[in-house]
């Protein structure tokens, strides 16, 4: 049994369910510029299904999931009830199909690996555990406490800079060099835990003309001048390079997937050009569940969030998502509690939200066997599988994981 999930921090599954493993799936282009009004829907030829059965998990008052006291809704907005909602869920799930005993798999996307990882911990709390076999988190938000992007915080820089390097090569804003994009990332990866992570230390200390050699190297890698970097003292932040890289030509990079690019905002928030994939979704959701699926009110199906602000969410800490939250413990746990427990890390190349360097650093630093950790890269954004080549990718992986 494998249950799917989406981010949030609460939303409904529609992403994961029309474009990665559902039986039918919305094609997105690879052309970026293509008319959203052109996606159609085919069958999908990668679903998982013929080796797992599929349950696609909508949070209470997402998706057609509602919360009969509305009253009381707010209650299941934080981190440990939500987990609660869901590990019930599951337990309430397996008993009306009598698949107590069935082999248990848990695929959560962005917010939804916090989910999965306090949903772990509770379950390994169990007298009566479940046969939790394996876990999945793509795009993975597990420690964003140490890489979240503070002005203060150097190693958001050392760690982000792989995605920063990824997006200039995509762009073809940096020399190739006859290098492959792994290639390139490793040369990338070694300057910033090194050169890179030891001016950064120094701060102040740093000479002159140590500042503007690694000043030249970031531009070499990004394909932002050295100007810029020494402007802003060698911390670029994501949100500055989604500007900066494309200024000239007045756009500005997406966000959760920095292939996209839309016009560069004047003042304001910054447009994620990303997010033309969302309205044909909605809408190519909406009709499959009444044509194909039989249900009555398909237009029912809530895809906006019923929490509006970080603000509304209890995040276990008065900090907010940003505070002192041990996300990964629930991980550890589970590998304590499930001794056969597989798990598997994705992440998309060009995701500025959550990026390649956090989730090596994530696995650097937790104390998981690595014989039964497997970290998945892909060649897309936050959500990689709308990319054909990346959902075959992705499926194989998961068909594989699936029958360990």
């Amino acid at each position: 049994m494998l249950f799917a999930f989406n981010g949030g921090p609460i939303s409904p599954s529609v992403y994961l369910h029309m474009l990665a493993l559902g039986p039918k799936r919305l094609a997105v282009p690879d052309d970026l510029n293509a008319d959203p009004a052109s996606f159609a829907v085919v069958d999908n030829h990668y679903t998982p299904l013929d080796v797992a059965d599929i349950v696609f998990y909508d949070p209470g008052n997402t998706g057609f999931s509602k919360i009969e006291q509305a009253d009381n809704a707010a209650q299941y907005y934080g981190n440990v009830s939500d987990a609660k909602a869901f590990v019930a869920f599951v337990h309430a799930w397996l008993q009306r199909h009598q698949r107590e005993s069935s082999p248990i798999y848990i695929l959560g996307e962005s917010y939804g690996t916090m989910r999965t990882a306090a949903a772990v911990q509770q379950l390994s709390e169990e007298t009566s555990a479940l046969n939790l076999r394996g876990v999945y988190l793509f795009g993975q938000a597990l420690n964003i406490v140490e890489t979240a992007q503070r002005p203060a915080n150097i190693m958001t820089y050392v760690v982000s800079l792989k995605t920063l390097a990824a997006l200039g090569w995509y762009h073809d804003k940096v020399a190739k060099n006859g290098r492959s994009l792994p290639q390139f990332l490793e040369q990338v990866g070694k300057f910033a835990e090194g050169e890179y992570l030891h001016v950064l230390l120094a701060g102040n200390r740093a000479s002159a003309a140590e500042r503007q050699q690694v000043a030249d190297k970031l531009a070499a890698y990004t394909g932002v001048s050295a100007a810029v970097h020494l402007a802003h003292n060698l911390r670029l932040t994501k949100n500055q390079f989604r500007l900066e890289l494309l200024k000239q030509q007045q756009l500005v990079l997406g966000g959760s997937d920095g292939r996209y690019t839309a016009k560069a905002p004047k003042q304001g928030q910054l447009v994620d050009g990303a997010g033309v994939v969302y309205p044909p979704l909605s809408e190519a959701f909406k009709q499959y569940a009444a044509n194909e699926l039989g249900v009555v009110n398909a237009d029912s199906y809530q895809v906006s969030s019923p929490v509006s602000s970080l603000a509304q969410w209890d995040w276990g800490s008065k900090a907010g998502p940003f505070g002192n939250w041990p996300y990964a413990n629930g991980i550890t746990a589970g590998f304590k509690a499930f001794p056969k427990l597989q798990l598997i890390v994705g992440v998309g190349y060009y995701d500025t939200q959550t990026t390649t360097g956090a989730t090596e650093y994530l696995l650097n630093q937790e104390p998981w066997p690595a014989s039964q950790v497997q970290l998945k890269y892909y060649p897309g954004g936050h959500m990689a599988y709308t990319v054909e080549a990346n959902l075959k990718a992705f499926t194989d992986d998961l068909r594989q994981w699936l029958q360990q």
